[in-house]
């Protein structure tokens, strides 16, 4: 057997997605999330990850990448039994091997395809070519089976495309081989969400703390109306790995202070949940420009029912007029919002109540005004809100805005 790779710290690996299909806008690559996860749980990062399509000389070019920067290399996809599977050809031709027909491998497509009452037409002795030196993984879930090859300090693994075909196969015969190679390395992880703060502020207020820091690594995440601070630390045992995220993240909790809403990742709409449920308060819903945006947020939330009574989609102004009562003002404004904030509560006989009216978009009076009602047990308040007048931002940054105004009302 060749002599494994040498350990070295902060072991990475790059991923490289074999597909044509996979860089048309109907095909994403979820295979890469998949082994990330497992990557990282055995304390490798991943350096990079590609997409490339059913095209020889590019497979090659983009193979000699990976290896030139990590030691671990993983190929998915392009294993079948079609012309257009290419990545054994393209891994022998940039590592300078050969290939073989191997007869056990034959044995076992031909066996599966007896048990389906089909015949193995030719093509499919393409998928028992084996690269010279390699290891096979076997694949009761397929034909195709799946290949790792030492060479050079390096390893270099082909694994099938199908989810169904891939992932067991990483379970049961990526990790535990790879894990035979890897130095004690572990990682520990924090991720802190904060919402309604400008990216540039965010950083500009933790820089100072997380730039002195090679280990933990810290990556600053913006979506709209939400920021993610990921900590990731390595270190040969996890209590050390987890004490080095530990210090950097009291720093950053101390600075950020009730603007964090999370510390493991949840999203807002879990934590607004948490906290209702512990004071055994529950919450109800009136929106308009949202048009049950909110409401879909929460009950994806697993167990919203314990504290989440329903809303009310009032889109048209007769709609609002119905729940809210008659009034000569205008649908979008501070009194609509606590109107419908206050009749949400009473109707469903909540605790609290959120009513969310506005022109999200360019359309209306005043392109991205909203207005934010809250209704609870100390009396009903709203906020207006100036947006960005683009339709979909408008409504996402709403629904944030709301859950963080509640937050803060909870707190």
């Amino acid at each position: 057997m060749l002599e494994p790779p040498s350990p070295q710290p902060g072991w990475v690996a790059e991923i490289i997605a074999v597909g044509s299909e996979m860089l048309t806008p109907t095909r994403l690559d979820t295979n890469s999330l998949f082994l990330t996860e497992q990557l990282n749980s055995a304390g490798v990062e991943v350096a990079g990850k590609r997409v490339v399509g059913d095209h020889r000389s590019r497979l090659e070019d983009a193979i000699r990448h990976a290896m030139a920067g990590a030691p671990v290399v993983i190929l998915t996809g392009g294993l079948g039994p079609t012309e257009d599977d290419l990545t054994r050809d393209a891994v022998c031709t940039a590592l300078g091997i050969g290939q073989s027909l191997n007869t056990d491998v034959i044995a076992a497509i031909e066996a599966r395809f007896a048990r389906l009452g089909r015949t193995m037409s030719a093509n499919n002795r393409r998928q028992a070519m084996v690269p010279d030196g390699a290891e096979i993984f076997e694949n009761p879930h397929g034909t195709a089976p799946g290949l790792w090859i030492q060479r050079d300090g390096k390893v270099i693994v082909m694994l099938p495309g199908p989810p169904g075909e891939l992932k067991p196969m990483v379970e049961r015969s990526l990790m535990p081989r790879l894990r035979l190679l890897l130095p004690a390395m572990h990682l520990a992880t924090r991720r802190f969400r904060v919402a309604r703060m400008p990216e540039s502020e965010l950083d500009a207020l933790i820089a100072p703390v997380y730039t002195h820091y090679a280990n933990p690594a810290t990556t600053v995440l913006a979506k709209v109306g939400d920021i993610e601070v990921h900590l990731r630390a390595r270190s040969s045992t996890l209590d050390e790995a987890e004490r080095l995220c530990q210090e950097v993240g009291a720093k950053i909790e101390e600075l950020l202070g009730t603007r964090i809403y999370s510390s493991n990742g949840d999203p807002l709409e879990t934590v607004v949940g948490h906290l209702l449920q512990s004071r055994g308060e529950t919450l109800a819903v009136a929106e308009s420009c949202t048009g049950g945006l909110l409401g879909g947020r929460i009950t994806d939330t697993a167990g919203s029912s314990a504290w989440f009574r329903g809303g009310y989609i009032v889109y048209h102004e007769d709609l609002k007029r119905d729940l809210a009562g008659e009034f000569d003002g205008s649908p979008v404004s501070e009194a609509m919002a606590l109107r419908l904030a206050r009749a949400a509560r009473e109707r469903a006989q909540s605790t609290w109540a959120i009513s969310i009216t506005g022109y999200a978009g360019t359309g209306g009076e005043e392109p991205g005004t909203i207005w934010i009602g809250i209704a609870g047990p100390d009396g009903t308040a709203a906020q207006r809100f100036q947006f960005f007048g683009e339709r979909a931002r408008d409504r996402a940054l709403a629904t944030q805005t709301a859950l963080d105004l509640l937050r803060f009302k909870l707190l």
